[in-house]
């Protein structure tokens, strides 16, 4: 499935890892980080950090080993077609449900700020119309609007630093009030913000500069880290310990006190516009998705597979209507299926790749 026509830039490359980092969890982020570690929280976000970069590198470190072929070529090569059949299996199922789980996310949310007497199905069908136009492209088009939206959505963050106008630095005090403990026993829940950088797995092999790869990562990684760490400790700072744990998404109502004679609503503004970046995740999710199964139906075009999964998608929410509730319990179960697939697996496949590579050059020799 790989052309010159579907080549990306290291800057895309980047950008396509930031964005699938950049999902509904950063407007619910400063809560749960609060909940469980309070005020040390952010500290929890560089431990992340270091572990989804680890896991990161090393993802690069197995791709390295069949550098023109996606995780699905490599583990053929390695372990036959039915391996690679059964991996395509559950990479498009894993990718699945976290598509669905981010794309019913973020319907709900625009039903619960902009649109509240609109039924979510009505949504996520009025959703699916450009998601389709984008998706049914190649990669290299996902990796264009990925940088579109990460300049034009930009401006955004700048509007974090206002109202730290009204700031109280004295909350971030003391640090380590509590310990090491409840940070170490947060990183779990808050690992899931950088849960994405597996989709290298799948971007590698259209990387016009491979050699560059483990630098894209890391900066996406690192890019990631700063935009949640500006936006936590701002939370941490504008709210008071306990009072940050009354706000479902603190990220949003902490724009309530800006205020401009040409603009009554701000939020409402900024979280339109934020729209946008909950895209840059959901669309790689689904592209992943019927890139999967159109691997395993030997297919090149998966426009058809994309067509039937937003189909099943809207089937599934007029159904099944989701709920804050609902959805964050499947996002929690996702989160450990996340856990293997982003840490767990890379880790054992490399392990097992090196010492095979070592062990065939002793045979040689």
């Amino acid at each position: 499935m790989k052309n010159i026509k579907s080549e990306i830039t290291l800057m895309q490359y980047i950008l396509l890892i930031h964005g699938v980092q950049m999902g509904v969890g950063v407007l619910t982020l400063p809560r749960e980080l609060a909940e469980k570690a309070g005020t040390d929280g952010w500290m929890v976000l560089i431990l992340s950090w270091f572990l989804s970069t680890t896991a990161s590198l090393i993802i690069i470190q197995v791709m390295k080993k069949h550098p023109d072929g996606t995780i699905l070529d490599l583990l053929t090569h390695y372990f036959g077609k039915w391996v690679g059949k059964a991996a395509a299996i559950i990479f498009a199922l894993y990718f699945a449900v976290l598509a669905h789980v981010i794309f019913a996310r973020e319907a709900l949310f625009i039903q619960a700020w902009i649109l509240p007497y609109t039924e979510v199905y009505v949504l996520i069908l009025l959703l699916s119309i450009p998601s389709y136009l984008i998706v049914r492209e190649n990669i290299k088009i996902l990796g264009r609007y990925a940088e579109f939206i990460f300049f034009m959505t930009l401006w955004t963050l700048i509007t974090y630093l206002l109202p730290l106008e009204y700031a109280e630095w004295l909350h971030l005090l003391p640090v380590l009030k509590e310990g090491w403990m409840p940070i170490l026993t947060t990183v779990r829940a808050a690992i899931f913000s950088f849960i994405g950088f597996e989709i290298a797995f799948f971007l590698y092999p259209f990387l016009q500069k491979k050699e560059k790869a483990s630098i894209g990562i890391v900066v996406a990684n690192t890019l990631s880290l700063i935009m949640f760490l500006i936006i936590t400790i701002g939370a941490f700072a504008f709210y008071s310990p306990d009072e940050i744990t009354l706000y479902n998404e603190p990220t949003i109502e902490m724009l309530k006190v800006i205020e401009f004679q040409f603009i009554e609503r701000l939020e409402i503004v900024v979280f339109s516009f934020y729209l946008f970046v909950i895209s840059t995740t959901v669309l790689p999710f689904m592209f992943i998705t019927v890139f999967c199964t159109s691997w395993l139906a030997g297919k090149q075009d998966h426009r058809r597979h994309l067509i039937w999964f937003l189909l099943i998608e809207c089937a599934v929410v007029a159904l099944f209507p989701p709920s804050f509730d609902r959805n964050t319990l499947l996002q929690q179960t996702i989160e450990q299926a996340g856990l293997i697939v982003a840490f767990a697996f890379p880790l054992c496949l490399w392990a097992y790749v090196s010492l095979r590579g070592l062990f065939k050059r002793r045979a040689i020799k």
